[in-house]
């Protein structure tokens, strides 16, 4: 069965959806038959594995309205260069899904994506979650579905703003929902060694979460910046760069805590 990692994190900006793409890729790379589920509107994991709105037929918005089911809008964005990487690719139609979902009783439309997955878990090893950036609807699903949650954060001014609304949601989804959630960690982004505000911030999280936090950081990149405007995964565009090099060792630093 699947190992469901959900990221999220109700601010924008934060690295979410990079760290999504970027994860997902190296544990393919390490030989894990790994999903991506693109669960934001806005679609931009789906546009960074080079899945343009026009390309996919059927997205995860049919699957949530229970139209189809998960196992046939599932894309394989390049076989040759990765051939255990997949996508549940998306659009914005999945922001009507939701209003859709909402009509349901509330023990439906709670578990509406865990249940879509239980149907192909046994396929994969991994199924990655890429939640938009707001405590909705959706972002519920996606704890729902998950056995853990990888928070980013970046390291920067107001770094922590919001986290202890999310926490206290994690909270509430445990109790009430999903009481086999794990954070898995918290995550560093957007890390320049170079600024004094940037150690600060590191160590304001470390103090937050203690253990929780990731050895690895992400760096500010420019190569890891550029990677999505040519829809691929950083270790495509530029393999040595210190972003890929740092993706690399998360997606080994989250094999080795779930091991």
């Amino acid at each position: 069965m699947a190992k469901v990692i959900t990221v999220t994190n109700q601010k924008g900006g934060v690295g979410k959806t990079t760290t999504s793409v970027n994860l997902a890729f190296y544990l393919a790379k390490a030989g894990k038959k790994t999903l991506l589920l693109d669960f934001d509107p806005q679609g931009n994991a789906s546009s960074g594995l080079g899945v343009k709105e026009k390309d996919a037929n059927k997205t995860i918005s049919a699957v949530m309205t229970g139209d189809v089911e998960l196992k046939d809008i599932i894309v394989q964005p390049d076989k040759k260069k990765c051939k255990n990487l997949f996508l549940a690719p998306t659009n914005v139609d999945l922001a009507d899904a939701e209003v859709v979902m909402n009509s349901k009783e509330l023990s439906e439309k709670l578990f509406v994506l865990k249940k879509a997955i239980a149907t192909i878990s046994k396929d994969y090893d991994f199924i990655i979650i890429d939640s938009q950036p707001s405590l909705s609807l959706l972002t519920v699903n996606g704890m729902a579905a998950a056995n853990y949650l990888l928070l980013p954060v970046q390291t920067e001014y107001y770094a922590l703003e919001g986290v202890a609304d999310l926490l206290k949601t994690v909270n509430e989804i445990k109790k009430r929902v999903n009481p086999k959630l794990k954070l898995l960690g918290v995550l560093a982004t957007m890390y320049d060694k170079r600024t004094s505000l940037s150690s600060q911030v590191l160590a304001e999280v470390k103090r937050y979460f203690k253990d929780r936090v990731f050895d690895t950081t992400i760096p500010r990149n420019v190569r890891l910046a550029e990677a999505p405007s040519h829809g691929v995964p950083i270790g495509q565009y530029d393999r040595f760069s210190k972003g890929a090099k740092a993706y690399k060792a998360l997606a080994d630093e989250v094999l080795e805590r779930i091991k």
